[in-house]
């Protein structure tokens, strides 16, 4: 499970409906729907906030933002009700560790849509995040090691 928190709009097609799906399974565990992931890293920082729920609404209405952007059809009746929630925080390292990742899965899986996107040292992050100074989280399984 990866929940980016790069913004959605670097993802590749592929990359944005797996976003989606992932995110949606994250729904259901946050709503103790399903037993499997309960305590998978990338969960941790939705957990934390004050209200995990409606934090996992508001990515997911910014993931299906940018599929309709696209003129994909994510159907809304798969997010939850809550209402919105304040930004999460993100850090610049943690940022610029997930562009490298992208970065990496892009070369081999769709190196036309890595060709297009910006040259960038700090990406946009989700619209829910805000951006803080720090390094790579601590819930954060590297793969660069």
């Amino acid at each position: 499970m990866r929940l980016w928190s790069l913004h959605p709009r670097y993802l590749d097609a592929r990359g944005l409906v797996a976003l989606w799906r992932e995110a949606l399974l994250a729904q259901a565990v946050l709503r103790g729907r399903t037993r499997g992931y309960r305590r998978h890293p990338q969960l941790q920082r939705f957990v934390a906030s004050s209200a995990p729920r409606a934090a996992m609404t508001s990515y997911l209405r910014a993931v299906r933002a940018e599929a309709l952007r696209r003129g994909y059809r994510f159907d809304a009746r798969k997010i939850g009700r809550c209402g919105q929630v304040a930004t999460l925080r993100v850090t610049r390292g943690q940022l610029q560790y997930e562009l490298k990742h992208l970065t990496r899965k892009l070369k081999t899986r769709a190196p036309g849509w890595l060709a297009n996107l910006p040259a960038m040292s700090v990406p946009q992050p989700h619209p829910m995040f805000e951006v803080v100074r720090g390094g790579i989280a601590a819930w954060e399984i590297r793969s660069d090691r």
